[in-house]
């Protein structure tokens, strides 16, 4: 039996102690456990009168001066650290008296010890119970009481508990005031205040915002509340920490975590769509960001972790301990919460391949399609890392599944953004032969072209994914875009200033003399192309300014020169013969001035100045 120790507080009662030190050196020879003894010849003789009044002072500052104590305050509390000590005693006392027949000259001390044991670890469970309460979860503040007198009766009445086989009562009471303190601060949070039941039929926007809440919560849990509990942990079962501290700690945080957790779980299995992924990425990540810490949480510090680190990788190594079922816990929620992000990419990929509309967008402006597409691809680049991460734990984790997986699905996040931005061409593509008129199938594709180029341009992320022969090859279908309209479209003007057929028959073609009939028929034909251009597309769009500007620079440069050259050839046939403004409509200001006009996307009047 230990002896108890000299060094003592100078401020208890001598009495008490003296009582107290009687009391320790009786226990120390008193025979060992299981010693075969003579029950009236070979034990010594019992101080019952001493262990008589030790323990009325227990039962009296157990009745009177802990109560007092909480109930006002501190009041004239007493002195707990004597009463704690007296209470170290009487639990020796009563377990080496144990070993003894109740027959034997102790019978009445065992008896009266047991009683009083009983009665006081109900009061000191109670005590441990407020005083735990005392103590938030919020890591500054706590520590600050944990500093001062309140750790240190927790301490005392732990190491109390427990050395009289109360273990199981002090736990149970530590994990039922702290999860219920842990459960306080979720609910402060925002979590927890519905069944993950009813997030199956919830609308999306309010499950959005019990996603925020739970990134709060987890967020909350691993950088403050956890780290408290278990510095609250190892304090209070310092003495403790193989057999008590660090088992409580595990058992409190993994029921908080699979609660977490469970959330995931019930949010993945609610109807898939496209809006909800940035969401479920903002869990992954939390998730992801956070394990670190509570990998490092469950695995302890300081000086109990670093004399328990070889027997902990040892249990690790078989495992057996709760921090190997926790990661195993947090990766597959990981890898679940995966599933529906790279589905909802299958779900995009199926909404462009299902984009069947007969009714062309007006004006050949940029579809709604490509709009969305790039927009969401560009929020998702924002997690361009995250989702090369989902995208390989997806893919590793079914990696022993038949090979059709691979087929069909991209390997990673940068192959399946490829995918997607061949289905979105193939798409347009698909639109543009809905249009009648082959000119504004181009213009439509100049458009969505260009926006879908400059997109990338702005979005370094995607330019560096998509790869620079990509990018290359994009700009030079809008440059064959380009060339393509101008051909179908003022291929028909140009044709007007041909000299063929304006020529007498039997002359020459260069020299001879000019059919006026043929000529004036040669203006109104070009009149008649130009005006149905005009009033056309001045209704088209081209929705970028700088391909607006370069496509009206680009028409001027072909059609005017032209028209100037002709009609500084032909313009004296025609005001020599009669009405000869019905013929020659246009200067070659007025065809600048409406190739200006063309792709406002409004229609107006022909404006002519002088000829």
């Amino acid at each position: 039996m230990n002896n108890i120790s000299t060094d003592v507080d100078k401020n208890i009662k001598t009495d008490v102690i003296e009582d107290i030190r009687t009391i320790g050196k009786f226990l120390s020879i008193i025979p060992p456990p299981n010693t075969v003894v003579d029950t009236r010849k070979d034990l010594p003789e019992a101080p019952i009168s001493t262990i008589n009044r030790v323990i009325a002072f227990v039962e009296k500052e157990v009745t009177v001066k802990l109560y007092h104590e909480k109930n006002n305050n501190g009041g004239d509390g007493g002195d707990l650290s004597s009463l704690l000590l007296a209470l170290e005693q009487v639990s020796k006392l009563t377990t080496a008296l144990g070993e003894f027949p109740s027959n034997s000259s102790y019978g009445r001390a065992i008896i009266h010890t047991v009683s009083v044991l009983q009665r006081t670890m109900a009061v000191l469970e109670e005590e441990f119970r407020l005083l735990l309460e005392e103590v938030g979860d919020d890591k500054d503040s706590s520590s600050e009481i944990l500093e001062g007198d309140v750790l240190e009766r927790l301490k005392k009445i732990a190491n109390i508990m427990i050395a009289a086989g109360y273990d199981t009562d002090c736990c149970q009471v530590f994990s039922i005031v702290r999860r219920g303190k842990i459960e306080a601060t979720l609910m402060e949070i925002g979590f927890g205040k519905i069944q993950p039941e009813e997030l199956q039929n919830m609308a999306w926007d309010v499950l959005e915002s019990e996603i925020a809440s739970w990134i709060m919560a987890f967020k909350h849990m691993v950088s403050v509340s956890f780290p408290t509990e278990r510095d609250l942990c190892e304090k209070v079962f310092s003495d403790h920490y193989s057999t008590v501290s660090d088992g409580l700690f595990s058992n409190l945080v993994r029921g908080v975590v699979i609660k977490l957790l469970n959330f995931t779980e019930h949010v993945t299995m609610t109807k898939r769509s496209e809006e909800k992924l940035f969401k479920f990425l903002d869990m992954y990540e939390t998730m992801r960001d956070l394990t670190p810490t509570l990998n490092k949480l469950f695995s302890g510090h300081g000086k109990q972790h670093d004399q328990k680190e070889k027997e902990e990788e040892e249990e690790e190594e078989d495992g057996s301990l709760p921090s190997t079922e926790l990661k195993c816990e947090m990766s597959a929620a990981k890898i679940h919460i995966g599933k529906p992000i790279i589905g909802m990419f299958t779900d995009l990929e199926n909404s462009i391949k299902c984009d069947n509309g007969r009714i062309p967008v007006p004006g050949g402006a940029v579809h709604p399609l490509t709009r969305y597409v790039m927009n969401y691809l560009k929020y998702a680049l924002e997690y361009k890392n995250t989702l090369e991460q989902v995208f390989k734990e997806r893919h590793e984790s079914e990696s022993s599944d038949v090979g059709d997986y691979r087929q069909s699905t991209p390997v990673s996040f940068s192959e399946q953004v490829m995918a997607i931005m061949n289905l979105l061409d193939t798409s347009l593509d698909r639109n543009s032969n809905l249009y009648k008129d082959p000119s504004l199938s181009y213009i439509f594709l100049m458009n969505n072209g260009r926006y879908i180029v400059q997109k990338i341009k702005s979005w370094s992320e995607i330019k560096e994914l998509l790869g620079e022969n990509w990018c290359r090859k994009k700009s030079s279908e809008l440059r064959q875009y380009h060339k393509n309209y101008q051909r179908e479209t003022w291929g028909k003007v140009l044709n007007c200033f041909k000299e063929e057929g304006l020529r007498l028959k039997g002359t020459s073609s260069s020299t001879g003399a000019v059919s006026k009939s043929a000529l004036r028929e040669r203006f109104k034909l070009f009149n008649s192309i130009f005006e149905d251009i005009y009033k056309t597309q001045s209704t088209w769009i081209l929705s970028d300014e700088q391909l607006q500007s370069e496509l009206r620079v680009s028409v001027q440069a072909v059609v005017v020169p032209a028209y100037r050259s002709f009609l500084g050839r032909f313009r004296q046939y025609i005001e020599s013969g009669k009405h000869p403004e019905r013929y020659i409509k246009f200067a070659p200001e007025d065809l600048e001035n409406c190739i200006d006009g063309l792709f406002d996307g409004t229609s107006s009047s022909i404006v002519r100045g002088r000829k």
